[in-house]
């Protein structure tokens, strides 16, 4: 589709009604974390972070999901870690991003130092809201009576950790499966419990995904189904660096799977290309020239749309989820 800058996109969007009242809008980001020794970020960390910026300032969402990896490569060592102020607080700075919630879970990278830490971040910054490994979140959609419900799980716990070495195979099990086997329980459900016009779980693993480290098999196998049953809207991912946008229908219902990892590194592999099901994968980006992307989201009563951004400004690729048949 033809590329539209930012202010293109402003223009567009006020001739339609400015977003002003009437509409759930958020960010969407994954694998936002930086570096282990100075710099501490990487260039396309900062370059989606002004970016991200930017559209907060004209659009004014009212919260930004963060899917995991938030700390490369071992995630932090205590609650007082540098990387706190160095790789989060100094570069997501502007006053838009600074006044809203940042809603964050785990992935396989902060597995690899200390999670408990992160949470107990939520008690030092106002905005880092990290309140357990695995929690739900409900946002009443504007002028409706219904809501956007996201279950924010952690993956690892769920299928294992990929491993530091590893980046290409699969998880290989829970360590702990009675602790799996608890949030499973968790997040069946919340999911059988959601009335929300818009439900998706959200994590760090993807379901599906045509990149280096491919579909999760462990999802696949048990969360897929319960999205199915309870006619979810599908699920929120990072962890491979690129944007991506797949969906796949059964019985009469659409998932969408919605993949932004590209806010600090950027990848280009399809190894997983034939990995997904034929037909599902509508949009993939990973231009390793540019300074990384994310997603911009709006829910209404009438559809939410899924805006992939580039860090430059323009637009990638937009796509449509429609209410769910409750």
């Amino acid at each position: 589709m033809a590329r539209v800058t930012t202010s293109a996109f402003v223009f567009l969007l006020c001739v339609a009604g400015c977003l002003a009242v009437d509409s759930l809008r958020f960010l969407v980001i994954g694998d936002m974390g930086g570096l282990p020794t100075w710099p501490y970020t990487t260039f396309v960390e900062v370059g989606t972070a002004e970016e991200m910026g930017k559209i907060a300032d004209l659009y004014s969402p009212q919260f930004v999901l963060e899917l995991g990896d938030n700390f490369y490569y071992d995630g932090v060592k205590n609650v007082q870690d540098k990387r706190f102020e160095v790789t989060f607080e100094n570069v997501y700075k502007a006053d838009s991003l600074k006044k809203i919630p940042w809603y964050l879970v785990a992935g396989n990278h902060d597995h690899n130092g200390n999670v408990s830490a992160q949470i107990a971040y939520s008690k030092v910054s106002q905005r880092w809201n990290f309140p357990d490994y695995y929690y739900p979140l409900s946002f009443a959609i504007p002028n409706t009576n219904t809501s956007l419900d996201i279950v924010m799980m952690d993956t690892v716990l769920l299928c294992g950790n990929s491993g530091y070495d590893s980046a290409h195979t699969q998880p290989t099990g829970p360590e702990d499966k009675i602790k799996a086997d608890e949030q499973w329980e968790f997040i069946q459900k919340s999911l059988q419990g959601s009335k929300a016009m818009y439900l998706f779980t959200a994590g760090h693993f993807p379901v599906y995904s045509v990149a280096e480290h491919g579909p999760t098999d462990c999802l696949v196998s048990q969360l897929l189904p319960l999205l199915y049953k309870t006619h979810a809207s599908g699920h929120m991912c990072g962890h491979d660096h690129n944007l991506q946008h797949l969906q796949t229908a059964e019985a009469g219902i659409t998932l969408d799977f919605i993949l932004s990892g590209s806010a600090n590194f950027i990848d280009e592999s399809m190894a997983h290309e034939t990995a997904v099901p034929p037909g599902s994968l509508k949009f993939h980006w990973a231009d390793i020239t540019k300074l990384g992307g994310f997603v911009y989201a709006e829910a209404t009563s009438k559809n939410m749309t899924i805006t992939y951004m580039e860090a430059n400004g323009k637009i990638l690729y937009k796509t449509t989820v429609f209410p769910r048949k409750v």
